[in-house]
């Protein structure tokens, strides 16, 4: 097809997964026109991911659809126990309060078609935002102009092309967008595979409200109260055990009689997955890009594999606005990777290290195990890790993120920055001029955005439409140096006089 005669986009996606779904709902808010181009006829109908944190739900609020995903989910507020074999309890990550540090609960769950029919919806809102069901990407060239697409429709069988300026790859292990840029995975260290079981409860049973990680030598376990009536197990296969046969009805139903019969739920599910951590080396060739499980794996003993594929597409969306629509270098796009990478290896590298406390098969290093808790059960939170170097200042505090605060007039933070850069002074820091992206604002005396800066030690700070910290300053001079840093589109070597 003539190249003046294929539709063209500024994105496509490739993938209509949570990832997928969520990075086009920032693009169409942001007035770029995306196509979104997913193999499956509908929403897979199964569990998948059932967790996600705070700062992914403050991420779906700034997408618009706060209400909505909250309509679906549940928050968490028990927290997960990690027990031996007695019922001992090793480690806990605890409960959170209604409201923790992004305005809402710290942990939700929920039943992913459920969400995924949210984040579907969310995208009738933009007029140029385009969803192509059962349409399978099969070639993706490029050159200097963009990046031209061969799909096949395969519900009729129709070959045509589409042009992009950019291709993001949201299309999974196995995707088709990574093997282009030929990044080869890195592994962690856990390839360990377990059987996943979700079941809908037909009457009440007595079954903890806690997530509970169950350490036992014998057969480790995961138990998740999910949402309503749903629950799941998640269980080690044993050396020997056939991935296939262990599905059945009737191999399944003995592994949790302790705590449910037939009788009591329906196997909705049953299905093995290799647990696996890796990170692929190079999330991004020319126009092409990759986000979620297609960047990376995580065991799930965080519940984090989802989240870290909506972190990633919160990083990447305003980079593409800022270079699609306000002529940032391309080279922009490249601190997507060096910043998002070291972030989701910490992620990473702590469940690998409970997935060895779980995991642990040995009696004798287990009763080890159970003898370091003896005395007083540890008690671990998500890591807060900062960004790796990029679209930062060597200020102190850049590349973490900031807390969501209520205001004195009682709007949440986000509400008032939308997706902008966001200049947040205390009051009688002096003159602060806003640039042309950012909105400045200024903290009332011992409101909460004031004993916010507080807690950092600092008299302002820039944020980015993340919510990442781009630099922090302690007067007007330095707040206003800030804005000129990023006004050049500077990276963190370039900032580094602003820590002086």
């Amino acid at each position: 097809m003539p190249e003046s005669q294929r539709p063209h986009f500024d994105v496509a996606i490739i993938g209509c997964g949570p990832t997928g779904a969520g990075l086009a709902n920032l693009l169409g808010q942001a007035g770029l026109s995306v196509v979104v181009l997913e193999r499956e006829a509908a929403i897979y109908p199964l569990p998948r991911a059932i967790h996600f944190d705070g700062e992914v739900m403050r991420v779906f609020h700034g997408m618009g659809l706060g209400a909505e995903v909250e309509a679906v989910t549940r928050p968490g507020l028990k927290g997960m126990r990690f027990i031996n074999a007695a019922g001992q309890t090793l480690l806990m990550r605890g409960g959170t309060a209604a409201h923790g540090p992004h305005g809402c609960a710290n942990n939700h769950y929920f039943h992913q078609p459920e969400l995924e029919a949210v984040l579907r919806r969310g995208l009738a809102r933009f007029d140029k935002v385009r969803v192509l069901l059962r349409h399978e990407v099969f070639a993706i060239a490029q050159d200097a102009n963009g990046a031209h697409l061969s799909v096949e429709d395969t519900a009729s069988g129709r070959l045509f092309e589409i042009d992009a300026a950019y291709v993001v790859g949201c299309d999974g292990a196995r995707s088709l967008v990574r093997r282009l840029i030929g990044a080869p995975m890195k592994d962690l260290g856990l390839v360990q595979p377990w059987l996943v079981f979700d079941a809908i409860l037909k009457r009440e049973v007595e079954l903890s409200d806690h997530t509970l990680q169950i350490c036992d030598p014998a057969r480790p376990m995961t138990y998740c109260n999910v949402l309503g009536r749903r629950r799941r197990w998640e269980i080690m296969l044993l050396p020997g055990e056939d991935p296939f046969s262990i599905t059945r009805p009737e191999n399944v139903w003995p592994l949790v009689k302790k705590w449910i019969t037939p009788d009591d739920a329906d196997l909705e599910r049953a299905v093995v997955y290799t647990f696996r951590s890796v990170i692929a080396d190079g999330w991004r060739r020319g126009r092409l890009l990759v986000a979620g499980d297609s960047a990376h794996q995580t065991p799930p003993f965080l519940g984090q594999g989802m989240c870290a594929g909506i972190r990633d597409i919160d990083n990447l969306a305003w980079k593409l606005v800022q270079v699609l629509r306000h002529s940032a270098p391309e080279a922009l796009l490249d601190t997507y990777e060096t910043e998002r990478s070291p972030h989701v290896h910490a992620f990473i590298q702590l469940a690998v290290r409970l997935g060895d406390i779980i995991q642990t098969r040995d009696p004798a290093v287990a009763a080890e195990r159970d003898r370091k808790f003896a005395d007083s059960p540890e008690v671990f939170s998500f890591p807060q890790p900062t960004l790796g170097p990029g679209m930062l200042t060597a200020t102190p505090h850049a590349g973490s993120i900031f807390p969501q605060p209520r205001l004195a007039d009682g709007r949440w933070l986000d509400e008032v920055l939308g997706k902008h850069f966001g200049l947040l002074v205390k009051a009688g820091v002096g003159t602060v001029a806003a640039g042309p992206q950012e909105r400045v604002v200024v903290a009332a005396p011992g409101d909460a955005l004031d004993a916010a800066l507080d807690a950092l030690g600092v008299s302002a700070a820039l944020l980015r439409p993340d919510r990442y910290i781009f630099g922090t300053a302690q007067d007007a001079a330095g707040a206003n140096a800030l804005q000129r840093v990023l006004h050049t589109g500077l990276a963190a070597t370039q900032g580094e006089a602003l820590a002086a």
